[in-house]
Parts: structure tokens; C-alpha cells; sequence
């Protein structure tokens, strides 16, 4: 099966979903979508309390008042069915919930057998490589692209060495090192996985050995 067939499947009810809508990241996440979506887009929330949703939706709209019409989906991210379903009604779901290593497999699982694109912002090596081990196989079966790390795990770094190679002699053997510097505080999703991930030492290295 190749890489498209999950886009030549049956019509699925949304373009993209967002899941941990309320939290820190997505909520901006939610509120860049509502400002840049193309016309059309069918693009919903998604979380596991229905009131926060709710409250979101309301303060989307009131700058934004087409959001007024968003579906909301509740699911919680431990109900594997729940997660199953999300995933269906969905090309692309996108997860903001951490840490992954704890929160994020039912979602990486249900996208596979989906096909069903994926992306989240994690920064845990475990969780990438523990994914690819579980889910690759079944991913390019299906047409699933998982995507981890997107956002400021990657997209300074990745970045800022293209910008660099594009400047850089062709034919000369170099060595690049990068460096990223921020003033910027920690949110409580990011700070509980990085504490997780500090945490996980053997667990880290034993599903980096996996993957090899």
C-alpha cells in the first residue's frame, strides 16, 4: 500500500484536529489557527474536559466570530477507543498533551492503524524512539506520516543549519555546531517533561538501542 492511501479513502469529517486544545500550547496553537486557517478548513478542538472547550470556542469567537461553529470532540488520552475514533475523523491530528512518554502513545497507536497524519511537539527522545519501533512499520502501511518534535524542538535547529549550509563552501569537509539561546520561561507541560524525561535515563537509552 503506498503513501496515499489515506487520502483516497472516504470522506473524513475534519481537516485537521486539535488535541489539547486548552492547554498552554494549544491554545495558542488554537488561536493562531483561528487567525490563519484558509476559508474552508474544517479544523476542530479536541480535549478531555468539554467546559474548557467550551470556554475556548467562546473566546475564539469573540474575536473570530466564524470559530462560533467549531466542533468540539471530547476524548481523554489513556481511552484508546475514544482515541481510535478521533483519529478516523481526521487527515491530520495534531496533540499538544505531554509528557508524551506518559500521554502520547494511544494517539501515535490510532493514527498508524488509521492513516491518519500526526504530529506533536515533544522533546523526549524515548517517546520518538519508542514510536518508531511500535508504529513505523504499520505507518507506511497505512499512509500515516508521524511527525514528532515539530515547533521549537526542531524548526530553530532545522533552520538555522539550512540557512548555514546554503552559505557555507560545497566540497569542503566542515563541522557545524548550533547553539539556541532564549529568554523564554518554561510553560507547565514543558517543564513536567523535561523533569520526565531527566528522569528516564535507562528507559532513554534503552529505547534509543531499540530503534537501531
Amino acid at each position: 500500500m503506498n503513501a496515499q492511501v489515506h487520502q483516497e479513502g472516504p470522506q473524513r469529517a475534519h481537516d485537521i484536529v486539535l488535541f489539547g486544545a486548552t492547554g498552554f500550547v494549544g491554545t495558542l496553537t488554537a488561536e493562531y489557527l483561528a487567525e490563519h486557517a484558509p476559508a474552508g478548513l474544517r479544523w476542530a478542538l479536541a480535549g478531555r474536559d468539554l467546559g474548557k472547550l467550551e470556554r475556548l470556542r467562546d473566546r475564539l469567537a469573540a474575536r473570530h466570530p466564524h470559530c462560533a461553529a467549531l466542533p468540539l470532540l471530547r476524548a481523554d488520552a489513556g481511552d484508546a477507543g475514544a482515541v481510535r475514533e478521533l483519529a478516523a475523523a481526521t487527515r491530520v491530528l495534531a496533540t499538544t498533551v505531554g509528557p508524551y512518554v506518559w500521554y502520547g502513545a494511544e494517539l501515535v497507536a490510532a493514527c498508524a492503524e488509521e492513516g491518519t497524519d500526526y504530529l506533536d511537539l515533544t522533546g523526549e527522545p524515548e517517546f520518538v524512539d519508542r514510536m518508531y519501533v511500535a508504529h513505523d512499520a504499520r505507518a507506511r502501511e497505512t499512509g500515516a506520516r508521524l511527525v514528532h518534535a515539530c515547533g521549537f524542538d526542531s524548526v530553530p535547529a532545522d533552520l538555522g543549519a539550512y540557512f548555514t549550509v546554503h552559505r557555507l563552501p560545497e566540497g569542503v569537509p566542515l563541522r557545524i555546531d548550533g547553539f539556541v539561546r532564549s529568554n523564554a520561561l518554561f510553560s507547565g507541560g514543558t517543564l513536567a517533561s523535561a523533569l520526565t524525561a531527566l528522569g528516564r535515563g535507562p528507559q532513554t537509552l534503552a529505547a534509543a538501542h531499540a530503534r537501531r
